[in-house]
């Protein structure tokens, strides 16, 4: 699908997203989150994406966005202690990253309030209507060779 009058966009990608990606400098991070995530008490800029799940927005965000092959470029919120809940949907976030940019090689984990600290110095944050748990992550970006 694609974007109005423009080819090879997305059309999930609306033109707040685009803006925000090609203002994106590298090393700028920007976040993708769930429904419970609390975005916008966090986020320096907010995108709503709320009829869209995290999956659909990371595999058009990569289609982009290039990551960063000098550093982690890939972060998610670990499980908080004590937490039973499974989280499936990070294999399908490995899966997309892995197809959508070779820099990518594995995600890391960092912990609860440390990721909602760095999601306070992102240069955005993409809040979804996703509704698994734990369905976070950062992604840093990379320079276009």
């Amino acid at each position: 699908m694609k974007t109005r009058m423009l080819k090879n966009i997305p059309s999930i990608i609306g033109p707040d997203l685009l803006k925000t990606l090609m203002e994106m400098g590298h090393g700028d991070e920007i976040a993708i989150v769930d429904g419970n995530y609390p975005a916008a008490a966090r986020a320096r800029r907010l995108i709503r994406m709320d009829g869209h799940g995290v999956c659909e927005v990371l595999k058009a965000v990569l289609s982009l966005f290039p990551l960063d092959r000098m550093q982690e470029n890939a972060l998610l919120m670990e499980v908080a202690k004590n937490d039973p809940v499974e989280t499936p949907i990070w294999q399908e976030f490995d899966a997309i990253c892995r197809a959508g940019d070779a820099a990518y090689t594995r995600y890391s984990l960092i912990e609860r309030n440390e990721f909602y600290k760095r999601t306070e110095s992102c240069y955005a944050i993409i809040a979804t209507g996703e509704k698994a748990l734990y369905a976070n992550i950062i992604l840093r970006k990379g320079i276009v060779r």
